[in-house]
This record gives structure tokens, sequence and C-alpha cells, in this order.
């Protein structure tokens, strides 16, 4: 039965169709961040970034290097659109946007994360093996058909994006309107729709269609009946997050990946034109690497359950700590903003000096800084850096309140604690995050 269900051959049409859309949107990706500025106002211009924690040794290119970087990036994203040197194109892409994410957070954003799983896993997926430079160029590897288990590795990951999605919006400021009502509120001055995002009833269209949408887009679009009003739901929802929140190319992925619950006939006959024969045989075919290949699908579909759940058992409201908020897909859930300030001072004197961080930040990282955890920790160890640069060995205190969702400013972080010299532990909580008050 096993077998049967990840080893039988299905035709590959909506692989194919797929590969070409995802490597022109991964290289409007990396175009787009050089024609908008994203890539100097994040990697050039800031005097440093703020990495992921433990990866500190990716650093932007000096000079207008990342420009260049991003130029190659969209080079390789056409190549892995025209299937030339695929693996080799997705290797490389995957590789890069990587190390771009890990190297900066202050623009964190749980689509650049799904980018970056979806690349890796489409070098593991036969995806050249028709309408590609690399099957033309070698006949031999020409393919109509894949194992099944590249089409359920698809959904079974855009399933748990989705439910974890939702799921995380059972909260009461989701659920009363409170959040989606201040994600409007700065959307007032759109054209056309401006006035009617601030009427009162919007709010709860938002949030309980948002929810609903997440938690049952998949099932839907899985059963033949609902398929169709799911397609025409999901392009509705997915153009309007791309107008209202400017998403980049995360709105056009989720619609590309409509091709594989649609039958593959139609996309052969559709998208692809019947450039290739259709398949229909349903053999299965049980590779020699079956076992290993089981056992790495059972890991990385336990890690990708696993590692959205971590907040839970790290202490107090993941809403106030931040603790496990990465990578869990806790989109749009929460609107935190602070009041953060630091203080050095210098071992065995009193000598105190308060930082202005407008000299070391950009106006998006101190957004970040005044409200993040990690980011102030993160800074208070640049400024212990620093100082030792300069020969001298200091604390550095903070004195920090936060607002989650509007709510009256509570203090967030111990100001008796130098955070210079705590220890960052990503599955634990820092005992110098003050206890929430939240309801």
């Amino acid at each position: 039965m096993l077998n049967k269900w990840l080893f039988k051959q299905v035709d590959n049409s909506a692989l194919i169709a797929f590969r070409i859309i995802f490597g022109l949107l991964i290289t409007l990706e990396a175009v787009g961040a050089i024609f908008t500025g994203w890539i100097r106002r994040a990697l050039i211009e800031p005097e440093f970034t703020f990495t992921f924690i433990g990866f500190e040794f990716l650093q932007p290119l000096p000079g207008n290097g990342m420009l260049y970087y991003y130029g190659l990036m969209g080079l390789f994203g056409v190549f892995v659109m025209l299937g030339f040197k695929y693996r080799f194109s997705i290797f490389c892409y995957t590789i890069m946007w990587a190390a771009v994410y890990l190297m900066q957070k202050s623009s964190y954003n749980n689509h650049y994360y799904l980018l970056m799983l979806l690349c890796g896993i489409m070098f593991f997926l036969p995806a050249n093996r028709y309408l590609s430079i690399d099957s033309w160029k070698k006949p031999n590897l020409q393919k109509i058909a894949m194992p099944q288990w590249v089409w359920l590795f698809i959904v079974l990951q855009l399933w748990i994006v989705y439910t974890y999605a939702s799921v995380a919006k059972l909260y009461p400021d989701w659920l009363d309107g409170t959040l989606p009502a201040m994600l409007m509120a700065g959307k007032a001055d759109y054209w056309l729709v401006g006035e009617m995002l601030q009427q009162p009833w919007i709010r709860y269209v938002i949030s309980y269609f948002g929810l609903v949408f997440d938690l049952l887009i998949i099932p839907a679009l899985l059963w033949k009946r609902t398929r169709l009003p799911a397609f025409i739901l999901a392009i509705f929802f997915h153009l309007f997050n791309s107008f209202i929140f400017h998403i980049g190319i995360f709105p056009y992925l989720s619609l590309a990946f409509c091709l594989f619950f649609f039958p593959s006939e139609r996309i052969n006959k559709y998208i692809l034109r019947n450039k290739k024969p259709y398949y229909d045989k349903a053999e299965i075919i049980v590779p020699p690497f079956r076992n290993t290949l089981i056992l790495a699908l059972s890991v990385w579909f336990v890690i990708q359950i696993g590692l959205p759940l971590r907040h839970w058992f790290i202490k107090d409201n993941v809403l106030w700590t931040e603790e496990g908020h990465r990578l869990s897909w806790r989109m749009m859930l929460r609107s935190r903003s602070g009041k953060t300030t630091f203080k050095v001072v210098e071992k065995g004197t009193t000598d105190t000096i308060h930082i202005n961080k407008a000299r070391y930040l950009s106006r998006k990282q101190m957004r970040s800084v005044n409200s993040k955890p990690d980011m102030m920790w993160q800074f208070a160890q640049y400024l212990k850096k620093d100082y030792a640069n300069k020969g001298k060995e200091v604390q550095v205190f903070v004195k920090s309140k936060i607002s989650i969702n509007g709510r009256p400013y509570q203090n967030f972080i111990d100001p008796k604690v130098d955070l210079a010299a705590e220890k960052w532990n990503h599955f634990k909580h820092h005992d110098w995050i003050l206890p929430s008050k939240l309801d």
C-alpha cells in the first residue's frame, strides 16, 4: 500500500509548469530587490545587520557587492525557469537566498522563510525532465511521469503552512477584529478601497475570512466539487494581499501551487499546450533507495510539524516574549511597538553613556530593536564588542516598554540585567524578559 501511495507514477505536467513559473518568480524576486532599493536599504546602508543568532559569520559583501550578488541570483532564477543546468542553478539560488535570509532579519518575513524551504525542496524534485534545456540536450533525461510522493510532498508542505497560519489566528485580538483593524488603519489612503477598509464590519470579514481560508483552502482544492470555487477565492485572497500588503511574489507563488490540485491532463492541455505527451499508465516503480527516501521524508515532516510548536514549551506568551515566533507560520498576528533605551557602563567606574541608537541603526532596525528581545540582545553584544575595540570593558543595560496590539505600554526588560553578559538560547525562556500581563 505504501509503495502504491509513494511510488505510483503520475503525469508530471503540473511540476514542469510549476518549475517554469517558479523560476520566473524567483528571478523577479531577485531583480525586484535591486530596482526597488531594498538591497541598499537592508544590506548596504546599515552599519551592521542583525543576523539570525549563530550565523554572525554571514555578512553582506562590501560596497555594491550585494547588488551583483542579487544579479547573479536573478541569473540562476532564469536558468531554473529554462531548465538549464537545473540542479546546479536551483542549488546556487537556494544557498544564496538562505545566506541573505540568515544574514539579516530586520526585514524578517515568513514568506522569505517559505521561499528558502521551497528552493530546497525543488532541488530534490525532477522538475527538469521536460520542456527544459537539460532534457533537450540529453534526451535520455526526458520523463513524462513522476512518482506520486512528489505531489504528496508539495501538498503536505502547503497544508502544514496554511493550517498553522489558521490555528495561530485563534486568539482574542484576531477573533474580535482588533488586529485586522490596526492593519487596515494605515491603508486609509489606498486608491479605491482605502475608505472601505476603515469600515467597522471589514475587520470581522478579514478576521474570519482569513482564518477559514487558511484552514480549509487545501481540503477545498483537493475535493473536486469545491476546487473551482476555492481557486476563485484563492485568486481574490492572494491578489487582495498583494495589493494591500505588498508582499512580493508570495501571492503569485501561492496561486502557482494551485496547479498541483487540478487534473494533470488539463494542465498539460491548457498550460503546457500539449507540448509534452500525457502519461496515464499509473505504473509502480520502487527505487532502490526506497527506505532512505521514506526516512528522509519522515524526518522532514517531523521537523516541519514540530518546529512551529516549540513556543508552547517555552515559558510565557509568545505574543509577549517573541520566543518561538519565527519559523512558525505566525503571519501578521501582532503589532508591536516599543520604547527602548540602552545604557553603557564601563566596568570598575560609574561612567555612564546613554546610547543614541540612530548613530548605529537604520530606522527599520531601530523599530525592531525597540520591540524585539533577540535584537535587543544582539545590539547589546554589538555595543560590548564596539567598546572592547576601544579598549573598554562595559556592561549594557536596557530599559524597555512594549505595547502589544495597541495595549498600554508595559515594562519588558529587567533594567538591572547586564544584557551583554547574557547567553542566548533558542529553545528556552530568558529570565531578563519580564513576565507579561497580557490578558
